[in-house]
C-alpha cells in the first residue's frame, strides 16, 4: 500500500536537521481515497520495518518516494532526497491545523 503525504505538521524550535521538526504527516490512500495522520516514529517504521510506501506529488506531478534516515545523533526520520543535493520538496508541503 501506498499513502500520499499531503501536509505536515512542524514543531518550532531548534532542531538537529529540518526533517526532526516535523511531529507529524497527513496523508491520503489515493486507492481507496481514505485519509490519516501518522507521527514521524510511525512513518519511518511503516517504510523501514513493514515495506510500507509514501510519496509526495512534486509541482509538476512527478511522485517522490520518501526514504528512511537516521541522524548522526541516532534520530529517525524520513526524507524525499538521498543526499540533500536538492531541495527536499517534503519541507515545502503545507502545514496542517
Amino acid at each position: 500500500m501506498a499513502v500520499r503525504i499531503t501536509s505536515i505538521k512542524k514543531e518550532k524550535g531548534p532542531h538537529e536537521n529540518p526533517y526532526l521538526a516535523i511531529r507529524f504527516f497527513a496523508w491520503e490512500n489515493e486507492q481507496i481515497n481514505v485519509p490519516g495522520i501518522t507521527d514521524r516514529a510511525g512513518i519511518y517504521d511503516w517504510i523501514k520495518d513493514n515495506r510500507g510506501e509514501a510519496y509526495i506529488k512534486d509541482k509538476n506531478g512527478v511522485k517522490r518516494y520518501l526514504l528512511a534516515a537516521v541522524s548522526p545523533l541516532g534520530n529517525k526520520y524520513v526524507k524525499t532526497v538521498a543526499d540533500e543535493s536538492e531541495p527536499d520538496q517534503l519541507l515545502e508541503l503545507p502545514e496542517s491545523a
